[in-house]
Parts: C-alpha cells; structure tokens; sequence
C-alpha cells in the first residue's frame, strides 16, 4: 500500500469519524439500544436476542456511569473506522491500488445503509465488522493457503458468531474453500478439523447457555418470522436494499459483478463463490435488507478494481465524472443518519420522504434517535411526577414496570437523573432480570396503547398519565400511558411463569 493509497483513506476516516461525531451530537438512543446498554449490567454467556460480545462492550461503557451517547457510541465508532479500514485492505489485496480505493470509499461514505447501521450501538456495526474482518482473512488465506490466515479465519468466525447469529451465513460461504481443488488441498494438509473442533470449542459456552435455557433464540426467530420475514418478497428487499446503498454506487457495484467472473479474477474464484453461497443462503432464509449490508461490503472491492484494471488506463479522463457523480450521492447521507438536527431535518429533508402520517400523528420520523431525547426526557418527568405523588412508605417499595424493554432500559439509563427507582421488563432479555419473591403493594407501569393489558396482574389499575409522541411511524406508539397499579394477583416468579413463552411479544 504506497502513500497515497495510506492518505486517501486517512481521509475518508476522518470524513466517516466527523459524520459520526455530528450524528451523536444529534441524536438521543435508538429504543433497542437502551436493551443493549442494560446487558452491561448482566453478563452472562449469551442474551435472549443475541450472543454475548454485545454485553461485554456495554460493560465496559458502562464503567463511565454515563448517560451520554457519545460514550455509549464509542465501540460502534470504532468498529465503523475498522470497517471502512478493512474494506480498503481487501481492495489492496484483490490489487486495487488508489483510484480503486477512492471509488470504493466513495460507495461507502454515500450509501445511507452505511450510516445508521454503523452508528448505533447494536450487534448490527459488531456483525459487518467482523464479516468484513473474516473475508479480509479469507482473501489473504486464498492468495497465500497460509495456515496462520486459516487460523485468524478460525477465531475470527468465533468473534462473529458471539456478535450476532448471522455469521452462519458468513460460515456457510467460507465452505466454497472445499469446492476447489487447491484451497481443498491445502485444508487437509492443513488439518482444518481442528479448526472446526477448536471452533466449536469456543462457542460452546454460548451454546450451552441457549440448551440451558431452553433455546429462547429460536423463539425469537420463530416470532420474527410470524411477524416480520415471511411478509417479505424480494420485490420488497431489493429496491429497499437499492435505497440503502444509493443507486449512485450502482456504478461500482454493476462493475463488481461482472470483475467477480472476470478472467482477470480467476485465481480469486473461492471468494466470488463464497459471496454467491452467502448470498442464496440469505435469500433463501428470507433475510431483511440490512442482512444483505456486509455482503455488499465484499462486493465493492471488485467494483472498484475494475473500474481502474480495466477500464480507466484506456479512458482515464472517466475517473473525474465518476468521481462527481459519487460526489453527488453525498444529498442521501442525511436521509440515513442525524446529521442534521431534528428541527433542521423536518424542514429540509422529511418533506421528500413522503412518508404517510399515521393518524393522529403529526411527523412519520422513520428513526427513533432522531426524537428520542425529547420522548424520554418527557416521559421520565412524568414518571417523576407520579412517582413523587406517592407517599413516602409506598414509594419505598415501589418498582416501574415496562411494557416493553426500551422502557425499562430507558428508566434505568436515566433513573438517577430523574430519582426514579430501577425498571424490569417481562420483554426479551429483561425477562432473566425480573426480581424475585413478592411484588411490593404499588407497581408504576409503563405501556404504549396495550389496552387492559395490566388489568390481568393487579387488582386495581388506574391511568394517571398519556404521554403524546407526534413523531411516532405507527399507531401503536403514538401513545404511552403511566398506570398506578396496585394490589398485585401473584408473586414476581409466578409473574414470570405466565410470560414463559410471551417474551417476544
């Protein structure tokens, strides 16, 4: 990698990082976020939703006792520098040198699919990082059957598959290595079973955890399936999936497909294979759009390679409209993180969404973050209102309990800020966390429009407080109510038992 190659990529870096920073500054949590920082506070070998690596990150933001999102943001900044890194190194490796790297880096910095999945702390950023990571071993082990790689690939895939389950698909495409005859050679020379055995190992603990009990992620899948994938068409994911990626980088990533069967990349076959294998195993499961991110990472190398082996050194003048065309792809970056304020972003950018308002509502904000500052700060006072209404032995004893976990996450996030007792949740991973023995006399609820939905656990049930969100993109969150419920019908474990199999509800 010569100098030049080492300066445009500094650059992008400080590009991607100022994106970020000014995204922070204008952003609050994203509600699964508030889950994911909680987990920090109950490591364990894995998570209702998600394997364990997402907790120990959290534990360790958590050592700042903040509420900041810059602070709770910093892994994923990282990662998405890492990221951008790593793609410029596989480029580099599949021969790219420059002008390659600068056309790739432009597709990364204007696809919005790159931004919002990068920012929030989520397994999502941790997920392509590692994806990105693995092929870059995989890349270096085809054009080397280096051992050392077949291990980095080794213990990477076990970082992978601790951040989120998708890495199977990344695994499933690694197993092209066994279609040809060199990479297969060299795997039983190399006695690649003890990489599946040490593998397997390494993975056991999380594992043993999902045996233990009693595999609540194939629950999740199972509800996740009932109620978001098997509504899902390709006709659906793929002009999202266009969208995400700016149909702008279409210019790199057409290339990219047809330099992936180029002559030229013959020796790198085991890779195009493994991207197709990944590629129709995803498909074939019915994976949303954003499952489809990381792939198209390992994609644009190929695109990028193209454009300067084949094409630029007869018409190198093309470099420049290319370039200004990328350049113009930047409109769309706003329309995939905050940087704009929320006031900023309904005045200029909203409008050209066209986005149907739910009714009752007055905005369809299609990203949490970009409001949630001014939700939670609301909801939090009138959680402190009631809270202070109480007389003084009851508030003792009194616990919140949120419907759905961001609202117990967001509780505890805020509770010293706000004096506010701790929250628990019967929602995902908050499941495990639910006190034990009897519930106190009063219980402050907090639920979106769930209807009599407390009116089955207490006795008495009374809504003391609505709190109105003008920006919700659906019905169901337009509202949230503060209930005051008291004289509970059953203890915190047998509350616990009659949400056994409703946790992803």
């Amino acid at each position: 990698m010569n100098r030049q190659t080492k300066l445009v990529i500094f650059a992008f870096c400080i590009v991607k990082l100022a994106l970020h920073l000014i995204a922070n500054r204008n952003s609050g949590f994203q509600g699964d976020e508030l889950l994911h920082i909680e987990t920090g506070n109950h490591l364990a070998f894995g998570f209702m939703e998600f394997p364990p690596i997402i907790g120990v990150l959290a534990f360790i933001q958590n050592l700042f006792q903040t509420e900041s999102v810059f602070v709770h943001h910093i892994f994923s900044d990282i990662a998405a520098i890492l990221i951008l890194i790593f793609v410029s190194k596989i480029t580099v490796e599949l021969g790219g040198k420059t002008k390659a790297v600068f056309l790739v880096l432009m597709c990364f910095i204007i696809a919005p699919a790159f931004g919002r999945s990068q920012q929030l702390f989520q397994p999502v950023v941790f997920s392509q990082l590692f994806w990105v990571l693995n092929f870059f071993f995989l890349t270096k082990y085809v054009k080397s059957l280096d051992r050392k790689y077949l291990w980095l690939l080794t213990f990477g895939a076990v970082l992978a598959f601790l951040t989120k389950y998708d890495a199977v698909f990344f695994i499933f495409g690694v197993s092209s290595l066994l279609l040809f005859k060199s990479t297969r050679q060299a795997l039983i020379k190399q006695n690649f079973w003890w990489n599946i055995i040490v593998f397997i190992i390494l993975i056991s603990p999380n594992i043993i955890w999902q045996i233990v009990n009693d595999f609540p992620v194939l629950k999740m899948f199972d509800r996740l399936y009932e109620t978001q994938l098997d509504r899902q068409t390709p006709s659906e994911v793929l002009p999202g999936l266009l969208m995400a990626l700016n149909p702008l980088t279409l210019l790199i990533t057409i290339p990219a497909i047809v330099s992936m069967f180029h002559h030229s990349m013959r020796n790198y076959r085991p890779l195009t294979v493994s991207i197709l294998l990944s590629i129709i195993f995803l498909a074939f499961s019915q994976g949303k759009g954003y499952y489809f991110y990381p792939i198209a990472l390992t994609i644009l190398p190929f695109g990028g390679i193209f454009w300067e082996q084949i094409i630029l050194p007869k018409r190198k003048w093309l470099i420049y409209p290319i370039g200004i065309l990328l350049v113009i792809g930047v409109i769309l970056i706003p329309f995939g993180m905050p940087v704009f304020p929320l006031e900023s972003y309904l005045k200029h950018d909203y409008p050209y969404e066209n986005r149907d308002v739910v009714k009752g509502g007055q905005f369809n904000v299609r990203f949490e973050e970009r409001y949630s500052k001014e939700k939670w700060a609301v909801t939090l006072k009138e959680l402190k209102t009631v809270y202070d209404s109480l007389p003084n032995p009851e508030k003792n004893n009194t616990i919140i309990w949120g419907k759905h976990y961001a609202q117990a996450g967001a509780v505890n996030l805020f509770n010293e800020r706000y004096d506010l007792p701790k929250a628990y949740s019967l929602h995902g991973s908050f499941y495990n966390w639910v006190p034990k023995g009897d519930m106190p006399e009063t219980t402050i609820c907090l639920g979106y429009n769930v209807g009599d939905f407390f009116n089955e656990y207490f006795d008495e049930v009374t809504i003391v407080k609505t709190i109105y969100n003008p920006y919700s993109e659906n019905e169901e969150e337009l509202y949230q109510h503060i209930y005051l419920c008291k004289k509970p019908k059953q203890s915190y474990d047998e509350l616990k038992t009659l949400f056994k199999d409703r946790v992803f509800e």
